[in-house]
C-alpha cells in the first residue's frame, strides 16, 4: 500500500450515530492521500458494527478497538499513534468535522516550511441554535510562523489538540504522548508541544468544526460540561498543577504569569459563571479544592483581569461563598455591586465593609468602575426581580429592585420602562421606580407577551426584558437578574385574532446571568403552513431572484 501523507485518528466510544458523520468528513478531504483510524474505547453500542461497516467501504479506513474502556480520550489517541503509518498526524472526535481543505491547507503548511506542527481556526456551532463562531479568533486572524511559544504566549489559550497538525517525528523526538488516566489532557499536552516545539505555523483558514451543546442532558454532556462535579474540578486544577511542574522542568518557568492568566480568565471564569447555581455544600467543596491552587498563582495573573472576575476570587479565598456568588450575577453584563464602601482615602469597596487585609483591598476596590462618574448609558446598576406573580392570561407582575451604588439617580420617584422584542417592533412598557433609600429604588411593572407585535410569519425564539431609565435626555439599558428558580408558566397566545396563535413560556433562565426568559413557540397553521411557506421564499437564490426582478421593473 502506499504511504499515506497524513493520518487522521478518529476517537470514538458509543457513539454510533455521529461515527459516519466525521468519517464522512474525512473521506470528502480534497487531500484524498490520507489514513484513517477508527480508535473505538471499548464501545458498547452499535458503535463495532458502525466502524466495521465504514471500513468496508474505503481502504483507507482502519478500525482499531481497545480490549477495555479507558474512561478518556487520551489511550485511543495513543494507541493511534503507535500504528499510524504516515508523517503527519491529525485528530478528530466522533461528535466533530473537518471542513473539507482542512488536511490540504495545514500540509500545505508543512510542506511549504518545516515546522513541528501546524494550526489554523476552529470553527464553533451550536447545536441547540445553530450560531457559528470562531474559537479564539484573535490568535488565528492571519498566517505566521511563532518561533516559540516564548513569542507569543496568547497562544496557551489555544489549547486544543484537535486543531493541528503535527510532525510525528516531533512527538516521537519528545515521546510526547496524550496523558492518560486523567481528564482535560488536552491541556496538558498542548502545553507540552507549545513549549517543545521550535516552530510552529498558524494558518486563517478552519481546520476543525466543533460542535458544542452547552446544555445537554449531564448523562451525555462532555467532559467541559461537567462542571457541577467536584471531581471535574479537581481533574481540572489536577492538570495545571502537572502543567505548572512542566514549565518549570522544561525551562519555560517564565510563562508561568501567563499559564496563570489563561486558567483564570478561561478555566475559573467558566465556574465563576455557575456560582449562583451552586448550594453551599457544593460552594464549600469548591473553595476547599480550589483556593489552595489560587494561593500559588502568580499577583500579575490577578491584575489582568477585569475588576469584576477579580472581585469574585476574592471573595472565595476570603471564606465568603455566598457574597462570591451574588458577585457572580451578571459577570460581563456591567451589573454593579447591590452596595459599596468607602474609607478615609476614598477608594471604594465591594460590599459593605472595608476589608481588612491587604490583598483583599487590593482587589475588592471598586473604584476602578467608576460607579459615580462614568457616562450615563453605561452606567452600573442592578435590577433584580424581587417577586414574580403569575396574571390574567400570559402576564405577570414583577417587583424589581433598583441598585444604585454610585447614587447616579437624583432623589426621588423614576422614570423606567422594561423592553421587549420578538422579532423587530419592541413592547415598552412604563412604569414607576420609587426611591426606597438612598441608592435603592423599587417598582412594579405588568408585562403582558400577549400585547407584543409578531412578525406576520410569527415568531420562534427567546427573548430576556431589559429595563431601561432616562436621565436628562440619556437612555440606560440593562439586564434584568431574576429569582434563579421559579415556576415556568407556559399559555397559548391567539396573536392576530387567532390567525397565529403561540405557545410562550415564561421561565428562568437557567445560566448565568439568570434573567426572565421569554420562549415564543408557533402553533397551529403558523407552525404548520405561514412559517415554513415563509422559510422557502427566504431561500437565497428566491431573494436574488426577486431582487433582480424588481430592478427590472424599475
Amino acid at each position: 500500500m502506499t504511504t499515506p501523507d497524513v493520518t487522521v485518528t478518529v476517537i470514538v466510544y458509543n457513539d454510533a450515530a455521529r461515527l459516519p458523520r466525521a468519517v464522512a468528513s474525512l473521506r470528502a478531504q480534497t487531500h484524498a492521500g490520507i489514513e484513517i483510524i477508527i480508535s473505538d474505547d471499548h464501545s458498547t453500542d452499535d458503535t463495532p458494527a458502525v466502524a466495521r461497516e465504514l471500513a468496508a467501504q474505503d481502504p483507507r479506513i482502519r478500525y482499531l478497538r481497545l480490549p477495555e474502556n479507558s474512561g478518556g480520550c487520551s489511550a485511543p489517541r495513543n494507541r493511534a499513534v503507535e500504528v499510524a503509518r504516515a508523517p503527519y498526524l491529525m485528530f478528530l472526535d466522533s461528535d466533530d468535522e473537518l471542513p473539507p481543505r482542512a488536511v490540504e491547507l495545514l500540509l500545505a503548511a508543512h510542506r511549504e516550511r518545516e515546522v513541528d506542527f501546524t494550526m489554523g481556526a476552529v470553527r464553533r456551532v451550536r447545536v441547540d441554535n445553530g450560531l457559528r463562531t470562531t474559537w479564539m479568533p484573535h490568535l488565528v486572524a492571519e498566517r505566521r510562523t511563532v518561533e516559540g511559544i516564548d513569542s507569543d504566549p496568547r497562544l496557551l489559550f489555544e489549547h486544543l489538540s484537535t486543531s493541528k497538525m503535527y510532525a510525528k517525528a516531533f512527538l516521537d523526538r519528545h515521546r510526547l504522548r496524550f496523558p492518560e488516566g486523567i481528564h482535560y489532557e488536552d491541556q496538558l499536552f498542548s502545553a507540552q508541544a507549545y513549549c517543545l516545539a521550535k516552530a510552529f505555523t498558524i494558518i486563517p483558514d478552519p481546520v476543525y468544526v466543533w460542535y458544542i451543546e452547552p446544555f445537554a442532558a449531564a448523562a451525555s454532556a462532555s467532559i467541559s460540561n461537567q462542571r457541577h462535579k467536584i471531581s471535574n474540578v479537581r481533574d481540572r486544577v489536577h492538570v495545571q498543577r502537572l502543567i505548572d511542574d512542566f514549565l518549570v522542568s522544561s525551562g519555560h518557568g517564565a510563562l508561568r504569569e501567563d499559564k496563570d492568566y489563561k486558567f483564570l480568565k478561561h478555566d475559573f471564569r467558566m465556574y465563576a459563571g455557575d456560582l449562583p447555581y451552586r448550594d453551599e455544600e457544593w460552594l464549600e467543596s469548591f473553595a476547599e479544592v480550589m483556593n489552595p491552587y489560587l494561593d500559588t498563582l502568580a499577583d500579575g495573573a490577578y491584575t489582568r483581569l477585569p475588576r469584576p472576575e477579580r472581585v469574585v476570587l476574592q471573595l472565595l479565598r476570603d471564606g465568603r461563598p455566598a457574597d462570591a456568588r451574588l458577585a457572580a450575577r451578571g459577570l460581563g453584563q456591567g451589573v454593579a455591586p447591590r452596595q459599596v464602601t468607602t474609607d478615609g482615602t476614598g477608594a471604594t469597596y465591594w460590599g459593605d465593609t472595608v476589608p481588612s487585609s491587604a490583598r483583599a483591598r487590593r482587589e475588592l476596590d471598586v473604584s476602578d468602575l467608576e460607579l459615580e462618574t462614568r457616562p450615563f448609558p453605561s452606567a452600573h446598576f442592578r435590577h433584580e426581580v424581587t417577586e414574580l406573580v403569575p396574571g390574567e392570561g400570559a402576564s405577570v407582575s414583577l417587583a424589581i429592585r433598583t441598585y444604585d451604588p454610585g447614587l447616579r439617580l437624583p432623589v426621588g420617584p423614576q422614570r423606567a420602562a422594561l423592553l421587549l422584542s420578538p422579532g423587530r417592533r419592541r413592547l415598552t412598557v412604563p412604569f414607576r421606580l420609587d426611591p426606597v433609600r438612598p441608592g435603592v429604588f423599587e417598582g412594579r411593572v405588568r408585562l403582558d407577551p400577549a400585547a407584543a407585535r409578531l412578525p406576520l410569519h410569527g415568531f420562534a425564539g427567546i427573548r430576556h426584558p431589559l429595563l431601561r431609565l432616562e436621565q436628562q435626555g440619556l437612555a440606560h439599558t440593562g439586564i434584568l437578574l431574576a429569582p434563579l428558580d421559579f415556576p415556568a408558566t407556559t399559555t397559548r397566545i391567539p396573536y392576530r385574532s387567532g390567525a397565529a396563535p403561540h405557545d410562550v413560556t415564561i421561565e428562568p433562565e437557567g445560566r448565568n446571568p439568570g434573567r426572565v426568559q421569554l420562549r415564543w413557540r408557533p402553533a397551529g397553521v403558523t407552525a404548520r403552513v405561514i412559517r415554513p411557506t415563509i422559510q422557502k421564499l427566504a431561500h437565497p437564490k428566491l431573494r436574488t431572484a426577486a431582487r433582480l426582478a424588481a430592478s427590472v421593473l424599475k
